[in-house]
């Protein structure tokens, strides 16, 4: 059984396990430590602000998106074996459904997952350097989305 759902406190070292190993993945350009030093920061401080939603099959959560404030999104992880499946669609629909407008940042050099976006209708607007790892990042957008009333 497949199920999207809002991400439980027991969840929390499954999360970190698909951040981490999903991070050293996508961004070989960074040196492991700085992931490494950013673990409990992600862990402790940023999950606990944002809204997360699941991705669960099989009793195994296989990747998950977090939002800040809403309408940024802070993080779009799949654990690299299930990627190329369809999950991280799901996951963006799931949010597209109740949000008019959505922002996220990607690293310039992490050009598939630059595509992706891209590919889920999201345009760059802006290109800033991240001042916690010194490179270059998009800022993409996408606006005029099909919103569902949650009470409906």
């Amino acid at each position: 059984m497949t199920i999207i759902r809002k991400m439980g406190d027991s969840d929390i070292d499954s999360i970190m396990d698909i951040w981490f190993q999903s991070t050293v993945d996508a961004h070989p350009f960074i040196d492991l430590h700085y992931w490494e030093k950013s673990y409990e920061v992600v862990k402790r401080e940023y999950l606990p602000q944002s809204k997360t939603l699941v991705f669960e099959e099989g009793g195994v959560i296989k990747g998950f998106i977090s939002l800040i404030e809403e309408a940024f999104i802070g993080a779009l992880f799949i654990l690299p074996r299930y990627q190329h499946q369809g999950i991280g669609k799901k996951l963006l629909e799931a949010v597209f459904r109740h949000q008019s407008e959505l922002t996220l940042a990607v690293y310039e050099e992490s050009k598939n997952a630059v595509l992706f976006y891209k590919k889920m209708g999201f345009q760059i607007i802006d290109r800033q350097l991240n001042v916690d790892s010194g490179k270059a990042e998009y800022i993409m957008k996408k606006k005029g989305l099909n919103v569902v009333n949650p009470k409906s």
